[in-house]
């Protein structure tokens, strides 16, 4: 890990003083949210992205679902955030079943929605543990995806790394020739799959640098309200869940209140570690839900920012 004198000190600090004494609240945040399915979850998601929102995120994304099943209902959410609220709103796109006219017809509708963000994804089939297959007259990869929506309008563009290697990346180093493709055809940072060692990313990104890759890359966070579900999204991306992390939620499933404590806790000293290492910008996977995300923010130090315009008044 090639970490420099300051992030050193950060580093000892740490060790040396209760992980969250006093951080300065310099880290900047962005929160990812699905599409709701039925009026209830539309109502979580909506009191999730206003109790996240006085937090000031840098954008929040929404995402799309496989073969683009989503398409409308990803469209509505993203449209309403940047419609109602002052945050920057992001959308997920992928190539899935899709051809360019129609990927470009999404697009206008998004830069014509106000929406100037894009997740850009290869995406995942919509029969799970298939193949993917470009669509004929689609891109064939999500590079191909960048460079498309940057030749539509100028979009800011994210897209997708793997800390731990995606599942059908032929090695590491394969993938991360992709990431530098994606890079290389116009986006302007990476987002990471989550994980659950400091060290996974911290490895990973030694080995982005070594590879040329100077974009930057925020590690995307995962605090763990569902086990089974995470060790799901877990088998997809290629994420290794610890066998101590497994043990830590053994017996808890009736507990729903200590299952969120463990929860945030290990959310937290993951985040703490990173910050240690110089990380200062995060994404959230949210699931919808705030209270896990908002714990950890105020443990790095982010306050409400309208209460700190009203206490300056």
């Amino acid at each position: 890990m090639n970490l420099t004198v300051n992030q050193l000190e950060d580093a000892r600090r740490a060790l040396d003083a209760p992980l969250f004494a006093d951080l300065a609240g310099d880290a900047q945040v962005s929160f990812e949210f699905f599409p709701p399915k039925t009026a209830k979850m539309e109502e979580t998601l909506w009191s999730a992205v206003q109790t996240l929102a006085p937090l000031g995120p840098r954008f929040v994304s929404v995402t799309y679902g496989a073969g683009g099943s989503t398409r409308e209902r990803t469209h509505a959410t993203v449209a309403r955030i940047a419609r109602e609220t002052p945050i920057a709103a992001a959308a997920h796109l992928t190539c899935v079943e899709a051809s360019k006219d129609e990927i470009r017809e999404i697009a206008e509708g998004y830069w014509e929605a106000g929406v100037r963000h894009i997740v850009a994804l290869r995406g995942d089939p919509p029969v799970e543990g298939a193949r993917f297959i470009p669509h004929p007259q689609g891109f064939a990869s999500a590079a191909d995806l960048v460079a498309g929506l940057k030749a539509i309008a100028p979009f800011e563009i994210s897209v997708a790394a793997y800390p731990e290697t995606h599942p059908e990346a032929q090695s590491g180093q394969a993938d991360l020739d992709n990431l530098k493709r994606k890079l290389d055809a116009g986006a302007n940072r990476a987002i990471s799959q989550f994980f659950f060692s400091p060290d996974a990313f911290f490895r990973f990104r030694d080995r982005a640098a070594a590879a040329g890759i100077t974009d930057e890359i925020v590690p995307g966070i995962l605090p763990v309200s569902n086990v089974a579900q995470t060790r799901k999204f877990a088998a997809m991306c290629g994420a290794a869940i610890p066998p101590w992390m497994d043990r830590l939620f053994e017996g808890l499933d009736d507990h729903p209140a200590a299952r969120q404590l463990v929860a945030a806790t290990i959310a937290a000293e993951l985040c703490g570690k990173l910050y240690a290492g110089g990380v200062r910008n995060l994404h959230f996977y949210t699931l919808n839900r705030a209270e896990l995300s908002y714990a950890i923010c105020h443990l790095l130090g982010l306050r409400p920012q309208v209460a700190q315009k009203e206490e300056a008044a």
